[in-house]
């Protein structure tokens, strides 16, 4: 079993660039088998996710080889319409290989996604908005797949109002709509940047798509898509990981080629703890400038404080002079990791705020929720210490390696299938900077 051995304390402190987008890389993969013409993808995040789905490709009969950061997609024709069960359970993102295997062979048997389970995250919103299309799509507990057949009007566009705010489901409907005849409209449609880079992509490809207003997508079918070039963003949940650590260990640390795009929620609430940052040319310096003020979050969709950075944000939390407050409105199970923060000495509590209307405050289908806590409060300044603590999920992955590397002794980490999700060789570019990390294997 590998696992990380990190000897906390240590200031970090130089350049670091961060990988592209895992949230872009993941769609522009599927939106690629939507031509039969060759796509390339720059910038590919080389993390186990994407490895995942290549294979996935090449199991439905497509080629995906990579050279370096660019990988080529094609996809001439599917040689089957099954994803394999053990292949959906390593990865949430396959279900939306519905949209291209129904878009080109009229049928799609997909099993029910895996991923992190960091909650429910159900896929109903999804399968509405297919059947509106003309899609029979049933469920069969008996193999646990989805059978997805189109029926004999083919695919048909839809007005569509998502009941709560969907990312992937948002995604997944306009990819399907792409290929649809006639026009899709997708009101309250999730309006984060990685939906719009996956817009401009597809356009790129010879779709219509256009963001009317915030939360309106329209999309005018066309007959068929053609190959392009494509140059994924820098992951702006990688910057936020790299910023906390320069802050949480009094380091600093500049991160080339980014800019404030889809981080201002990030920063604001930065600029309210005290933590140092400084826009250039280049990109951005983040630093450890003083004592941090406690804060008050709450997490929502884009244009809010991302979910997936509550978890860092946490850790930075424990150096502030004060009582923080993480409200967790988008996934009804994201504080897992607090258990391990609590083996370090971090002073957590977890609660469920008393809301009104919580069907219309939270994300999630309230009906999914098992009593899970739904805010925690963190209590600082509080020294962390070592400890041997297990990965329950991608961010909580991040969030861990944050506490060691701020924490007095040798901490070891277990569970790093999940770190390797989302972070591309994170143990070597923090060494770079100035960590004292290494990961070890039995083996």
């Amino acid at each position: 079993m590998e696992r990380l051995v990190i000897k906390g304390g240590k200031k970090l402190k130089g350049t670091v660039e961060v990988a592209g987008s895992k949230n872009v890389a993941l769609k522009a993969l599927v939106a690629a088998c939507l031509t039969q013409e060759e796509v390339i993808i720059e910038n590919i995040p080389l993390i186990s996710d994407v490895f995942v789905m290549t294979e996935v490709i090449r199991v439905l009969g497509g080629e995906a080889e990579f050279k370096d950061h660019i990988l080529s997609v094609k996809m001439k024709k599917f040689d089957t319409s099954k994803i394999l069960l053990e292949k959906a359970a390593e990865i949430r993102t396959s279900f939306m290989f519905l949209a291209p295997l129904l878009s080109r062979t009229g049928k799609a048997i997909i099993p029910n996604p895996g991923g992190c389970r960091i909650g429910a995250r159900p896929i109903d919103r999804v399968i509405n908005g297919l059947k509106k299309m003309g899609v029979s799509i049933k469920y069969q507990s008996k193999d646990g797949y989805f059978h997805a057949y189109v029926g004999k009007g083919g695919l048909k566009g839809i007005k569509y109002k998502f009941s709560k705010n969907t990312h992937t489901g948002t995604e997944a409907l306009i990819m399907t709509a792409v290929l649809a005849e006639g026009r899709t409209v997708l009101e309250n449609a999730a309006q984060e940047p990685e939906v719009d880079e996956l817009i401009n992509f597809l356009n790129q490809m010879g779709a219509k798509i256009r963001r009317v207003r915030p939360r309106i997508v329209i999309i005018d079918g066309v007959e068929k898509l053609h190959g392009a070039k494509f140059r994924i963003s820098p992951d702006r949940n990688e910057v936020v990981t790299f910023a906390i650590a320069a802050i949480l260990t009094e380091g600093e640390i500049f991160i080339k080629k980014i800019n404030k795009l889809g981080l201002l929620e990030f920063l604001d609430v930065l600029a309210i703890a005290g933590g140092g940052f400084e826009e250039k040319e280049d990109g951005i310096r983040f630093y450890y400038k003083g004592e941090l003020n406690p804060t008050k979050v709450t997490t929502f969709p884009y244009p809010g404080f991302m979910t997936d950075w509550q978890a860092p944000w946490s850790v930075l939390m424990t150096k502030a002079q004060g009582a923080s407050i993480i409200h967790e409105t988008v996934y009804e199970n994201r504080f897992n990791y607090v258990e391990e923060l609590q083996k370090m000495g971090g002073n957590f509590e977890l609660y469920s705020p008393k809301v009104k209307n919580p069907d219309k405050v939270y994300n999630f289908n309230v009906t999914d929720d098992k009593n899970f806590s739904h805010a925690v409060k963190i209590y600082g300044p509080t020294k962390l210490h070592n400890g041997m603590v297990m990965v329950s999920d991608l961010r909580a992955g991040a969030t861990l390696v944050l506490a060691a590397l701020a924490a007095e002794g040798e901490s070891v980490i277990f569970g790093l299938e999940h770190l390797d999700r989302g972070y591309e060789e994170f143990d070597k570019r923090l060494k770079k900077l100035g960590a004292d990390i290494e990961r070890v294997s039995d083996e």
